[in-house]
């Protein structure tokens, strides 16, 4: 009985594992920039785009959302995500996917990644966190 019951633990903590991976040009330094735009996703229900605003905006960035045409023309970059949602008797978030574009050559800055296919999911807020803060450590 006690066999079963760690093996059904090693279990649940094995399918709760979560992947992150970050990447940062090293030439590169995200702390000088500091007006961003988040391009919003006409498919996002979720309003991923006003979290990551608010995110980086805790940052100390000046960060707006909306459509590329919207876009005001001092932006330093953009940042694109694309979010993938699981339903399993309650929608949660599976993947989330960020790019970070300087605003007017769309050469690329940063990537970030996360990915948690388990039942036991994490916030989006607190995904988006552990996506910037590697990110934006200087």
């Amino acid at each position: 009985m006690r066999v079963t019951v760690l093996l059904l633990s090693i279990a649940t903590l094995l399918s709760a594992c979560s992947t992150i991976n970050t990447h940062r040009d090293p030439k590169v330094d995200l702390s000088g920039i500091k007006r961003f735009y988040v391009l919003h996703r006409l498919t996002d229900d979720h309003h991923i785009d006003d979290i990551i605003v608010a995110r980086l905006q805790a940052l100390g960035r000046e960060a707006a959302a909306g459509p590329l045409t919207m876009m005001p023309q001092s932006t330093e970059a953009v940042v694109v995500y694309r979010d993938e949602w699981a339903w399993d008797f309650k929608s949660y978030l599976l993947q989330l996917d960020v790019d970070i574009v300087r605003a007017h050559n769309n050469h690329p800055l940063a990537r970030g990644s996360y990915r948690q296919p388990s039942l036991v999911p994490k916030d989006p807020t607190a995904v988006v966190e552990e996506i910037f803060k590697p990110l934006f450590r200087s």
